[in-house]
């Protein structure tokens, strides 16, 4: 079992040849794996009660991601990629009236060579993979989309859909929540952390004193004197929080988002609108919060 002492102090008489007391503070040196005493912080010199609070709230998410690949053939290069410029001109344009604060686009081109084949002993078609043999160019331009305003993830879906591309990759949705959302959990997280603290002394029959640390990290409730060395630091089970509450006290929302982005001019319709909606994502904040106990 380990033993914990606390920090020392230690106050030197007089000594001989010296009018005064001399105090001299002698700090414990750092703690090292497998030593038998581990010092204890400046707050544990008198009985307290450190608390974890830990907070989770599932939102939906507001970003989403996803690639739409144009390809052309050509006998040459230069025409390969200008074929799938032009295909991917008209979706660029329109995708890009939105505004790079909803929707943000990224094109990479990419060329391969195609080569004659023949067919070897066995009858199998092989690329005869030399610099004279090149039959033509492939050109694959690569539009990653975006979207950062999930109100315009349809109909941005859809245009890139009409735009009738060589392939679509999956959506990948994620959750960026702004600062006033992180500050709002993290604040929950130290009322959730005094909630604890406040149950576990009345049910000891005590009543907690002035607080000696708040701690937004956490790392205070995990110190190797509380947990133990190593710490392997077992998880809190997490406080539910509505999402309504972070948002009480928040300003009113923005207003509605403009028009979605129109489809590609001249791009053929689909007759099947896709419709996409957001998973939820759940956020986790902690704190630690260090309570006196009354009449310590």
């Amino acid at each position: 079992m380990w033993r914990i002492e606390a920090a020392a102090m230690m106050a030197i008489g007089s000594l001989s040849g010296l009018g005064a007391p001399a105090l001299a503070q002698v700090q414990p040196p750092p703690a090292e794996i497998g030593s038998r005493y581990i010092p204890a912080p400046w707050w544990m010199r008198e009985p307290v009660i450190a608390s974890l609070g830990a907070v989770r709230v599932d939102l939906p998410a507001n970003r989403a991601r996803f690639t739409a690949r144009f390809s052309a053939v050509e006998r040459d290069s230069a025409s390969a990629a200008a074929a799938a410029m032009r295909k991917v001109a008209s979706l660029d344009a329109a995708l890009r009236a939105a505004g790079a604060d909803r929707v943000r686009l990224t094109t990479t081109v990419d060329t391969r060579p195609l080569y004659d084949q023949y067919r070897d002993k066995a009858g199998n078609m092989v690329d005869n993979e030399r610099a004279d043999r090149i039959d033509r160019y492939e050109v694959t331009a690569a539009i990653e989309i975006e979207v950062r305003d999930i109100a315009v993830l349809e109909p941005t879906y859809n245009s890139v859909l009409a735009a009738q591309p060589t392939s679509v990759g999956t959506v990948f949705f994620t959750l960026e929540p702004d600062n006033k959302t992180r500050s709002a959990l993290a604040n929950e997280a130290i009322r959730d952390a005094t909630r604890r603290a406040r149950t576990a002394a009345e049910a000891s029959g005590t009543r907690l004193g002035q607080v000696k640390i708040i701690d937004p990290t956490a790392r205070v409730c995990r110190t190797d004197v509380l947990a133990g060395w190593p710490s392997y630091g077992d998880a809190t089970r997490p406080t539910m929080v509505e999402a309504q509450e972070l948002r009480d006290g928040a300003p009113p929302p923005p207003p509605p988002p403009a028009p979605p982005p129109p489809p590609a001019p001249g791009a053929g319709q689909v007759s099947t609108r896709v419709t996409l909606q957001p998973p939820v994502r759940s956020l986790q904040d902690e704190a630690c919060v260090v309570f006196a106990l009354a009449g310590s």
